[in-house]
């Protein structure tokens, strides 16, 4: 049987303007998840104006009694997980223990920002003039458009919506089109939990209309868009007319590096993590392989093993160790990438090809693959192809591996096997992204800390950890002068002791 979704638009669930609607599939077997509404412009100004309306009233809820409302977010989320989870892997195909993690973040962030309702900080500080008073304090900023990708489908919107519910904004949320139902029962899990009427809406459709009307909205203050760069380049341009804030959370090539003397045991169960959980679809994915000569041969020789004895299939399976990718165009898309990285003169290790055998011949499945003897311009060791490759690169030193892993686009995050502490203090300091990670795989971050990048990852924002409140409040500096008389700051201070 089909479920037939709604929006949840200025408080009420309704379909879009236009009654269109589009189908999301499990991409393991073909299955129909459901039909979502196909939203247009109309249905996005709809959404902003409750919202407008919306945060008028939120704004003004004490920041505490928010916290409490997303701490029973944080409830719904923790009662309704397996049943989230086991959605996600039909609707986005990772495989269960994964999806279980993925909505697990959800609820970390649900009750870490409950608690930044109690926080919040500004500051104060001791002023120029006597008897005066200064402090800086946080403000919303209005309403938020928040636009997610399919990969966490409910990690990310927890990333973006609870900092900014909990900082007093409303928000509009749009879920990539491949995850729809995700974020339809996401939003109306928000609802159950008590959040007040339109202070969150959902609206579902293709980017270059709904979201770009979205984003585009003169009363959308804020934006956080997480995607490819490319698509990033495109909202910062749109959104720059309006003086907008825009976070921007874009892709990765991020490297792992082995050195000779690293714990070859631990570095292999991190590499196969951090290339093929999620068949590689992680922005944080480890898509190249730094390793030292001196351990190259073995090193790769007991990848390749490992990488052949995955098992491919459908995510719900307890024998499922990687599940399929999102849809057929990036399953081509990966396998064009092998392609261009073989007759670049890449050696094919493993893998290399569409899996067509029996039951993942009906989804989306890649075959693991490594690509040996890469250099490090090849188009496969600097541009994101975001599925299960990874391309194995040889250096002599550590400075070599440095340098290697830091000349790409991007810089979201790295990692440096070794045994060597003065090698690893060296890699904290010279590694040029905004996550490192020592004998640890590149991904794993935890929502208590800043999430993001440099270069073409990002632009200078943060998601997650307190850094996260940034994004969505506006600093305001307020002074309080009780003395009476008119003082003039960086004019009268010269006279203070005389008068004193």
């Amino acid at each position: 049987m089909c479920l037939m979704y709604r929006n949840c638009i200025a408080g009420e669930w309704v379909d879009s303007l236009s009654a269109v609607r589009f189908s999301s599939y499990n991409p393991a077997n073909g299955e129909l998840i459901g039909e979502a509404p196909m939203c247009g412009p109309e249905d996005a100004a709809r959404a902003v104006e409750g919202a407008v309306k919306a945060f008028e009233r939120w704004r003004r809820v004490p920041a505490p009694k928010r916290g409490e409302i997303l701490f029973q977010i944080a409830q719904e989320l923790v009662a309704e997980k397996e049943r989230l989870a086991r959605l996600m892997t039909r609707e986005m195909g990772k495989v269960l223990p994964e999806a279980r993690g993925d909505v697990q973040e959800a609820i970390d962030m649900a009750f870490y920002m409950a608690g930044e309702g109690r926080r919040l900080f500004g500051y104060t500080s001791p002023v120029e003039l006597p008897d005066k008073f200064g402090m800086a304090v946080r403000d919303p900023v209005g309403v938020v458009a928040a636009i997610t990708p399919w990969n966490f489908p409910i990690a990310i919107p927890g990333w973006k919506i609870l900092p900014a519910l909990i900082a007093g904004n409303a928000v509009v949320f749009k879920p990539a089109s491949d995850t729809a139902i995700l974020g339809i029962e996401l939003v109306r899990l928000f609802e159950e939990a008590g959040l007040p009427a339109g202070v969150l809406s959902v609206i579902t459709g293709p980017g270059d209309t709904v979201g770009e009307a979205l984003i585009s909205h003169p009363a959308v203050r804020v934006v956080t868009f997480t995607g490819s760069t490319e698509a990033g380049r495109r909202v910062s341009a749109l959104v720059a007319p309006g003086l907008k804030k825009v976070s921007l959370e874009l892709g990765g090539k991020n490297a792992i590096t082995v050195m000779d003397d690293a714990d070859l045991d631990l570095a292999l169960d991190g590499v196969i993590w951090s290339a093929f959980g999620t068949s590689g679809q992680r922005c944080t994915a480890c898509s190249r392989l730094i390793v030292q000569r001196g351990i190259h041969r073995e090193l790769v020789d007991r990848l390749a093993k490992r990488t052949e004895a995955l098992r491919l299939g459908d995510g719900l399976l307890e024998t499922t160790d990687v599940g399929p990718v999102i849809n057929r165009r990036s399953l081509e898309r990966i396998h064009h990438y092998v392609q261009i990285g073989c007759a670049e003169g890449a050696v094919l290790r493993s893998g290399g090809r569409i899996a067509t055998e029996g039951a993942l011949a009906e989804g989306n499945f890649y075959v693991p693959t490594l690509l040996d003897q890469v250099k490090p311009g090849m188009r496969v060791a600097q541009e994101e192809i975001f599925g299960p490759v990874l391309s194995i690169i040889e250096v002599a030193d550590l400075d070599e591996a440095i340098a290697v892993n830091n000349a790409t686009e991007y810089g979201l995050s790295s990692s440096i096997y070794t045994g060597d502490v003065n090698a690893a203090f060296t890699a904290m300091r010279e590694l040029t992204t905004g996550i490192v990670y020592i004998n640890a795989g590149t991904i794993g971050a935890e929502i208590h800390f800043p999430f993001g990048g440099t270069r073409g990852t990002g632009n200078g924002h943060r998601e997650a950890g307190q850094a996260a409140i940034d994004t969505f409040t506006e600093w305001k500096s307020i002074y309080v002068d009780f003395s009476g008389r008119l003082q003039r700051a960086q004019i009268d201070t010269d006279t203070i002791l005389s008068k004193l």
